[in-house]
């Protein structure tokens, strides 16, 4: 009885397998070339940057790519994926910097803060919570926090597979503080 479930189960996958092959075979079909081009290697370079054993933004060397995608990562979840044109343990560095825009380190301090949503009032904007000395320290601590993080990246110099494979990095790795949405 147990054997005929388990033989069951294997036919049900496989003709799940099948399914799921046979779409993906059409909606490939209707693709245009070129896009299905750029699209080609994005799980290939995903599995490359998850394969990389992992570094901080101290520890990241001036041997890594120029260009690319990286990955912050913290307590096995990952939280933020970016993508820079310049070598990637500069653009590391700047999630850490003296600027008043660093951006993921914003997304952690509106988090903590409670102030969740862009304003564009001056309540609630930039320059008025730059001011507040509560988001302030805020800040401060997600730049530290953001040091302590695990950071993964791989190389990608084409910028039209480099905006691609930042997005497919953070969908597939459920990355929190990605949401592409416009301001």
């Amino acid at each position: 009885m147990a054997v005929d479930i388990l033989n069951e189960d294997i036919r049900v996958k496989k003709k799940l397998d099948e399914a799921v092959v046979c779409i993906l075979n059409v909606s490939q079909r209707n693709m245009d070339d070129k896009f299905r081009t750029l699209i080609d290697e994005l799980h290939k370079k995903y599995e490359e940057l998850m394969s990389m054993h992992p570094v901080t933004v101290n520890t990241a060397t001036s041997a890594c790519p120029i260009g690319g995608i990286y990955l912050f990562t913290e307590n096995g979840v990952h939280l933020y994926a970016g993508r820079t044109k310049r070598r990637i343990n500069r653009r590391l560095k700047d999630h850490v910097g003296t600027a008043d825009d660093c951006p993921f380190a914003w997304h952690l301090a509106r988090e903590e803060t409670g102030n969740t949503e862009a304003s564009y009032k001056t309540e609630g904007s930039r320059k008025h919570l730059l001011n507040q000395s509560h988001f302030m320290q805020a800040y401060d601590l997600a730049k530290e926090r953001i040091r302590q993080m695990e950071v993964r990246y791989v190389g990608e110099l084409d910028p039209l597979k480099q905006a691609l494979l930042e997005i497919y990095v953070a969908v597939v790795s459920k990355a929190k503080f990605n949401d592409f949405d416009t301001h």
